[in-house]
């Protein structure tokens, strides 16, 4: 008898050396080998398209019935994996959601250790007061609240704000890592600047205080504009149009946010990034270890998962789980917000990609 010929079920003795593993909690490692170690990532996180047209709607009907306040201290609905046992997770490591804000409506603060943003697909007039510091948010703008850092939100408007809120909430739980603290039973600071503090210090391409040497893991900068965004898009398309090889692809611009301290990801657990395709533009497709969330920020095209084609349009969030086959292609031109967990895969030196050739 062997440890890969273990013998036949029928051996009594066998029966009871299981049956004593189980009493001790025990699990031998030849009767799971292919669960614990697989050929490849096969994760049960499954591709899925979640469609605007309906998570709107219900984020306002939600915005009808419950109530903002302390306790449940947000309105916002989590996307939930149809493959994680009605867990509410996008991936095995990301969580997010639409939080829906009413007219003059009040979350309170509160912090935890969970890393956080905020990406605004249409809409303004809510802040979102981090540590004190008072953030626009308006359409198109990446926001952070890194992980302790003390945060609430107002809407000064009349009219309600819906947002995509990312958080690597999965993660934490998994590790047992998560502290929460309610904030101050205060209104949260009604103050609107059109220009954050972090912004006036931190938003300078190129620039770095002299009051800020010390590297910190997470980005200082609450707000990255979209104006700005946009423009560095632009030039890419333009450089390339020039003959320069500006672009990832052809027709296929791509920026990645970046903590100004490190220049790294924005966050120690989450990296973002926005891409454009020109209209005729195609990825090639690729196939990654770790998962992401997209969403179309304007414009509409396909997305392949697996074997799969969707049709996607402004506001459509989709998610890719790891390893999972993905391209992009439009006949009209979009822009997609991403985030990932890739940071997390490169410093457990995890990371791998495949790219399949032939592709455009």
């Amino acid at each position: 008898m062997t440890a890969t010929d273990p013998g036949t079920e029928q051996d009594p003795r066998l029966d009871r050396l299981y049956a004593d593993f189980a009493a001790e909690h025990l699990n031998p490692l030849w009767t799971q080998l292919g669960d614990l170690m697989p050929e490849r990532p096969a994760p049960r996180a499954v591709p899925h398209v979640w469609r605007w047209s309906t998570l709107y709607p219900l984020a306002r009907r939600a915005g009808d019935l419950v109530p903002v306040g302390r306790g449940g201290e947000r309105r916002a609905i989590a996307l939930a994996n149809p493959g994680l046992g009605g867990v509410p997770y996008a991936s095995p490591t990301l969580w997010a959601a639409i939080q829906y804000l009413g007219p003059r409506e009040v979350a309170p603060e509160h912090r935890h250790s969970q890393n956080a943003f905020r990406f605004v697909v249409e809409g303004e007039g809510v802040w979102t007061v981090v540590n004190g510091d008072p953030v626009a948010m308006r359409r198109g703008d990446f926001l952070l609240t890194p992980g302790w850092n003390f945060h609430g939100h107002h809407n000064e408007t009349d009219s309600p704000m819906a947002w995509l809120d990312g958080l690597d909430i999965p993660l934490v739980n998994y590790t047992d890592s998560g502290f929460f603290e309610f904030g101050s039973e205060q209104v949260t600071d009604a103050a609107t600047p059109r220009v954050s503090r972090s912004e006036r210090l931190w938003a300078h391409p190129g620039l770095r205080p002299l009051s800020g040497l010390d590297d910190t893991p997470n980005s200082p900068i609450a707000a990255y504009r979209w104006e700005h965004t946009d423009a560095a898009l632009r030039e890419q398309l333009a450089l390339e149009d020039e003959g320069h090889p500006a672009t990832v692809e052809p027709g296929h611009a791509a920026v990645r946010y970046s903590n100004p301290t490190t220049g790294g990801d924005v966050m120690s657990t989450v990296r973002a990034e926005f891409h454009r395709l020109r209209a005729g533009a195609r990825t090639r497709t690729r196939r990654e270890v770790g998962s992401s969330v997209w969403q179309v920020f304007d414009g509409e095209g396909e997305v392949e998962l697996g074997d799969v084609r969707y049709r996607v349009s402004t506001g459509d969030l989709f998610v890719v789980p790891s390893w999972a086959r993905w391209s992009l292609r439009t006949d009209r031109g979009f822009d997609l917000f991403r985030f990932s967990d890739q940071p997390v895969f490169e410093r457990l030196n995890q990371s791998r990609v495949f790219i399949e050739e032939g592709q455009a």
